[in-house]
């Protein structure tokens, strides 16, 4: 229950954030590889790539990739919330007094970032690549074709077999773990410093939703290079290969495009990140005291 709950959780979070998503993989594909002043920015900003994506392929374009996008939120919030709750309710992210232990919950949220990280790669992949197929006048990156998830898996499996399912896992683990570790670590620490100043003490959700917005800020700023990293080695295919790896692709992105390339779509990303950091952590929290209460 623990794991549906998770799932369950980042799912719902999933739906109302994907197409901050989309303009997210857009706007860290476009300009790849090249300085500023060398390629044609098809998206300006956040609106700008709302409205050209509507405009060019339709509405509904601002929801691709939503299927795999749910199989991934759901799999990989099952498996991180899912462990990181057990290890809280197991007593192994606190001292021995009681009191919630930096370490030990850096530790756990790291260890079931990674886990998650690894069940979860598959549908990150597809994901990404049918977020940014687009329209010819708006196309970046790499273009690729699938008839759908099913047909998008089958497809990745036929022509790359299970290698092309973990590309980037590595960046994908890495991030997560840092990113975890500090969603989580700062979700419980918040909520228990704020509860023991005698804050939000009766509103359970407005506790959970003030721990989350703080969570949100930490992760985005942390997470965008290797998030850049992720959407670039997830993008590309095995006989047109620009990155080989993680390091590969952080050096090659800071040469050619600077800073600036390491923090592309840092808007949509904070955009989707904090909303679903907000709604996924929320719902959990809420899941976990509806299903504690049922079963005391």
């Amino acid at each position: 229950m623990d794991f549906i709950i998770g799932g369950l959780a980042g799912a719902g979070a999933t739906i109302i954030t994907n197409p901050m998503d989309v303009v997210k993989t857009r706007m860290q594909l476009q300009g790849e590889l090249r300085a500023r002043s060398e390629h044609t920015t098809r998206y300006r900003g956040i609106f700008h790539a709302l409205y050209v994506i509507a405009r060019a392929d339709g509405a509904l374009a601002l929801q691709k990739g939503l299927a795999p996008a749910i199989v991934l939120g759901f799999s990989m919030n099952s498996v991180r919330l899912g462990t990181f709750h057990i290890a809280e309710a197991s007593g192994w992210t606190r001292t021995a007094d009681g009191d919630i232990s930096i370490n030990k919950t850096m530790f756990w949220s790291s260890a079931s970032g990674i886990m998650s990280g690894l069940a979860a790669n598959p549908a990150s992949v597809l994901k990404t690549r049918i977020q940014a197929s687009a329209h010819p006048s708006i196309a970046v990156g790499r273009q690729h074709s699938y008839n759908g998830m099913v047909d998008g898996f089958t497809t990745i499996y036929r022509t790359e077999g299970m290698r092309g399912f973990f590309a980037g896992v590595s960046a994908t683990c890495t991030r997560l773990a840092v990113g975890s570790a500090a969603q989580l670590t700062t979700f419980s620490t918040v909520k228990e410093h704020l509860v023991s100043h005698g804050y939000f003490e009766h509103s359970p959700a407005t506790l959970a939703f003030v721990a989350s917005l703080l969570c949100g800020v930490l992760c985005v700023c942390l997470e965008t290079p290797l998030d850049v990293v992720n959407t670039r080695l997830y993008n590309q295919s095995p006989g047109e290969r620009l990155y080989n790896g993680v390091f590969d692709c952080l050096t090659k992105i800071y040469r050619t495009e600077g800073i600036h390339g390491l923090y592309k779509g840092l808007g949509p990303l904070y955009l989707r990140i904090a909303p679903h950091t907000t709604l996924s952590l929320v719902i959990w929290d809420m899941l976990n005291i509806l299903f504690n209460n049922k079963n005391s």
